[in-house]
């Protein structure tokens, strides 16, 4: 494991659990009776409150992190008026939302916002700076969460596991772990590694998430060796054959895509891209989910415990759509219904009176160029293969046009990775080496660009946007640039991305629901990092080694009179 890295910055329950089913975007699943659930809510906010919070005494009894994959901020306003009781609308009514809050850093990835959101901190403190990053003693990308030292559980074993090893700070479940003295229980789930492995923390008692192609539940020696029986019995029963050959339909009976892998050829046979792009891979979760909770008894102990539940639904399907096409917005009103299932359930199990609930996304996504293109906005489509060639092509002219020479390794835009062995050949140094790929992308239209090397020294303008690639450096990984893209130029061919300091990127949602939030919309600045800080607090334990963000005091109900104070 790293040593850690000195940061360099100043409702009881709701009733019976009678089902019916409802139908929505031409889905049937299955919805908890509302009425019981609605009388639930108003009974965890009318109710005396209960003893002050404290994770040592299991008060609440669990706290559950919802964290969406790309999930805007505006998109709770925007479809506000369609959303149902008990899901989204549990936090806009009955909870505290923080409605402009936005990530105060440029590398909006996976990896880096989940690390972000349970650390408390940004790149510059947890390490995690990209999905995958240039390794330059293995001569290749390795994952955020790619750890040679474990092996895959669930799946064949001469897989490479998984661990937290790469995080350079312990996150929220570390502490409340530390604080109990290993009595609290804290689990990440996602169909992604990444967001499952870097939220849990060192001290996760496990992460889970699926097998890409069969769509199995998996995880990694770093917590187990075998699957627990209750996830095996999960694999056996086939529980995600359910969602395959199904249409997903909208409101009009329109089918937005179908789970039908005949035909399909590639990755895109995999259950993660068949399956993921639907709504069907957030029930399938959330399935998931219930047997965690049920099995492994959160909320039943004597220490608070902490599950955070990573959705990476919106993320497959918004890469290829946009956020403004239909699928994104039959998404959305799909989710609300899904969540209000699960907000249930945790009535039914713990009793939402117990329970504490954060919500909030890694990150956003840019609109589709084409939809931007439309309304006269400058937008493109990038193809970073093409760009990489002309880099290297600009790169070779100028240094060694004779011996034309790989000089950029890998182009996952705005982000290049340098070939530290081709400039070191020709005895050229990092910073000159990095100065040199930076001046290259601007001669292919990037803004600008930020070294490895001015970062590492902090030589970066005291401006926002300075600060926000500050933020985002990391010692972790090769040689360097992080270049400044146009607004609106997405490095995919298709679809759209995230990895940009705008605020499309930036902006996401952070809310909580519980007992100690008083209801309303703030709009005070907040971001990501107040998220662990703020339950920190609540908890009386010690926040993240790392962490800068704030606790959200404005949004927190003043602590009542000790017993027998007059006062």
């Amino acid at each position: 494991m790293n040593p850690f890295r000195k940061c360099r910055c100043s409702c009881e329950s709701l009733g019976s659990a009678a089902i019916d089913e409802v139908d929505y975007d031409g889905m049937k699943l299955p919805r908890p009776v509302r009425p019981l659930a609605v009388l639930g809510i108003l009974l965890s906010l009318f109710l005396p409150r209960p003893a002050p919070a404290s994770a040592y005494n299991g008060r609440p009894k669990l706290v559950v992190v919802v964290v969406i994959d790309q999930f805007r901020g505006d998109y709770l306003e925007r479809y506000r008026d369609e959303f149902g009781e008990g899901g989204f609308r549990l936090f806009l009514d009955h909870g505290a939302n923080f409605a402009n809050c936005n990530y105060n850093y440029a590398n909006t990835r996976t990896a880096p916002g989940h690390a972000t959101l349970l650390t408390g901190s940004y790149s510059d403190g947890h390490g995690i700076m990209s999905n995958e990053w240039w390794d330059p003693q293995k001569k290749r990308r390795v994952s955020s969460v790619e750890d040679d030292a474990t092996q895959l559980v669930g799946i064949g074993k001469d897989k490479t596991g998984t661990s937290p090893h790469n995080l350079l700070s312990d996150t929220l479940g570390d502490e409340l772990k530390l604080a109990t003295q290993g009595r609290s229980r804290v689990f990440g789930i996602s169909l992604k590694d990444r967001a499952s492995v870097l939220p849990a923390g060192f001290a996760g008692d496990g992460a889970y998430w699926i097998d890409p192609k069969s769509g199995a539940w998996i995880t990694s020696t770093y917590y187990r060796h075998d699957l627990p029986k209750w996830a095996q019995e999960f694999n056996d029963n086939q529980r995600r054959g359910k969602y395959l050959n199904r249409e997903w339909k909208d409101s009009h009976g329109t089918v937005l895509r179908t789970t039908n892998p005949d035909g399909l050829k590639g990755r895109d046979s995999d259950y993660y891209e068949i399956v993921g792009a639907t709504p069907f891979a957030n029930d399938y979760e959330f399935d998931f989910a219930r047997e965690l909770v049920t099995n492994e008894k959160l909320g039943d102990g004597s220490a608070t415990d902490l599950l955070v539940v990573s959705l990476s639904a919106n993320d497959i399907v918004g890469h290829k759509v946009g956020p403004d096409s239909p699928e994104m917005h039959a998404m959305a009103l799909a989710l609300d219904r899904q969540l209000a299932g699960f907000f249930d359930f945790l009535g039914q199990q713990v009793g939402l009176a117990n329970v504490w609930i954060a919500l909030s996304a890694d990150h956003g996504v840019s609109p589709a160029p084409p939809a931007a293109a439309r309304l006269h906005i400058p937008a493109a489509n990038l193809e970073p293969a093409g760009l990489r060639a002309q880099l290297n092509k600009i790169l070779s002219d100028q240094l060694s046009p004779a011996h034309p020479a790989e000089y950029v390794r890998s182009f996952d835009y705005p982000l290049v990775w340098v070939n530290e062995d081709v400039f070191t050949a020709a005895a050229v140094k990092e910073a000159d080496a990095e100065r040199e790929v930076g001046e290259a992308l601007k001669q292919i239209g990037l803004r600008g660009y930020y070294t490895r090397s001015q970062l590492a020294r902090n030589e970066v303008p005291n401006t926002e946007i300075g600060l926000k690639y500050a933020h985002s450096y990391s010692p972790l990984g090769g040689w360097y640039v992080l270049g400044i893209p146009q607004p609106f130029f997405v490095g995919e061919k298709t679809g759209t991305d995230h990895a940009s300091a705008y605020t499309y990127d930036t902006h996401v949602p952070l809310a909580f629901y519980g007992v100690p939030f008083l209801p309303g919309t703030y709009r005070t600045r907040s971001e990501p990092v107040d998220l662990a800080v703020t339950l920190a607090s609540l908890l009386g334990i010690n926040a993240p080694t790392h962490a800068i963000g704030r606790v959200l005091t404005e949004a927190l109900a003043p602590a009542g009179p000790k017993q027998g104070d007059s006062r």
